[in-house]
């Protein structure tokens, strides 16, 4: 039956219609959620406490002889994970990496621009990122689907954080070390370094951030 599901946090779009048996556009496109669609913008940034309506399944009927043996096939929708590594501003390009989710590795080379670029399970909540090899090694703890939207202040502490501005724990205060963070921020990007969270320092970070 169809419900309205709420929020919680490491929940996105599609992990949530990964649980529910449904495609991820089948669930964001669906005219019940445009209004979250509008404010939210991206599925996989949303606030614990939104609201997704989920729909009926529908049953899909086929004919088929019965004397023979049929074979159906389960479409499986991977998420993808994109992640663009910098090192004091400039990619990291063409380095080896080793990803880990639920256990299973995925091994590959970051591409021209610094970016892992993988399918992984709608519903991974967590995994951990190995790049480059010896004295070069970085390694990475990541949380999945935890990223809040950008009019959040928590969303711009994980943001900065990621980036490598650090902002201390993600509480959703504008606390001194956030303002310090999101100078440094503006400095690097060309605007002014007045510590305020303005449209245009949101802008910037949601571009850097996200490539968008």
């Amino acid at each position: 039956m169809a419900l309205n599901y709420q929020v919680k946090q490491g929940d996105c779009i599609s992990s949530i219609a990964f649980e529910n048996g449904f495609f991820p556009d089948t669930i964001w496109d669906h005219p019940n959620n445009a209004r979250l669609k509008e404010q939210r913008k991206d599925p996989n940034i949303l606030q614990p406490g939104d609201i997704v309506f989920v729909p009926d399944k529908r049953i899909k009927e086929l004919s088929e002889p019965t004397d023979q043996v049929h074979k159906y096939r389960y479409k499986s929708v991977p998420a993808k994970l994109s992640l663009r590594l910098l090192v004091n501003g400039e990619p990291r390009r063409n380095t080896p990496f080793t990803l880990e989710i639920d256990g299973n590795l995925t091994t590959g080379t970051t591409d021209s621009d610094g970016t892992v670029k993988v399918s992984i399970p709608p519903d991974a909540k967590s995994g951990n990122l190995t790049v480059g090899t010896g004295e070069d090694q970085m390694k990475f703890a990541l949380d999945l689907g935890r990223l809040d939207p950008i009019d959040q202040i928590s969303g711009v502490q994980k943001r900065l954080n990621n980036l490598g501005y650090d902002c201390g724990i993600a509480d959703g205060t504008l606390n001194s070390e956030t303002k310090k963070a999101l100078q440094a921020f503006q400095s690097h990007s060309g605007l002014p370094a007045n510590g305020e969270l303005d449209e245009a320092t949101k802008s910037k970070l949601r571009q850097t951030h996200e490539g968008k």
